[in-house]
C-alpha cells in the first residue's frame, strides 16, 4: 500500500506509515595526503689556490778562458733538477650535519556536528473529535 495520508473515509482500509529516523555511523578512512621523496644530491665547486712550490737545481757553469787567462764571455751553463715540490691533492671528507628521517604518528580528537532527520506521525482532525492516546484524552 502507499504512504499517503488517508482520510476518515477510508477507515475501512488498513493503512500502515513507515517512520525512518537517522542515525549517526562514524567510520574512518585512512588516505594519502602527500608524497615525499628524501635523497642526497650532490652539488660541485670548483676551487682555485695558489700554492707556493720550491725546486733545487745544480748549477754547473762552464767559462771558456782564452790564452792570456782572461774570462771569455762564453759561459756554457748546466742545470740538473735535485729535488723539487709535488703538489698532492687529498680530499678528507668531513661531516657536515646529521639528518634524521623519520614518522610519528598523532591523534587528535575533531567534533563532528550533523543534522539527524526523524519522522513523527502528525494527525489532523476536522471538526468536534475527541483523541485519545494511550487511554489518555487529548
Amino acid at each position: 500500500m502507499s504512504e499517503q495520508p488517508k482520510t476518515a473515509n477510508d477507515h475501512y482500509n488498513e493503512v500502515t506509515l513507515k517512520l525512518h529516523k537517522e542515525e549517526l555511523q562514524v567510520s574512518k578512512k585512512w588516505i594519502e595526503t602527500a608524497n615525499v621523496t628524501v635523497y642526497k644530491k650532490s652539488y660541485t665547486e670548483e676551487k682555485q689556490i695558489l700554492v707556493p712550490v720550491r725546486r733545487e737545481e745544480l748549477i754547473i757553469e762552464k767559462k771558456i778562458l782564452n790564452s792570456e787567462g782572461e774570462t771569455d764571455k762564453n759561459i756554457e751553463t748546466i742545470r740538473i733538477p735535485l729535488r723539487e715540490d709535488r703538489i698532492e691533492v687529498t680530499l678528507q671528507p668531513t661531516l657536515l650535519e646529521d639528518v634524521e628521517i623519520y614518522k610519528n604518528q598523532y591523534e587528535e580528537l575533531k567534533h563532528v556536528i550533523e543534522t539527524l532527520k526523524e519522522e513523527k506521525v502528525q494527525i489532523e482532525t476536522v471538526g468536534d473529535i475527541k483523541l485519545t492516546v494511550n487511554n489518555e484524552l487529548l
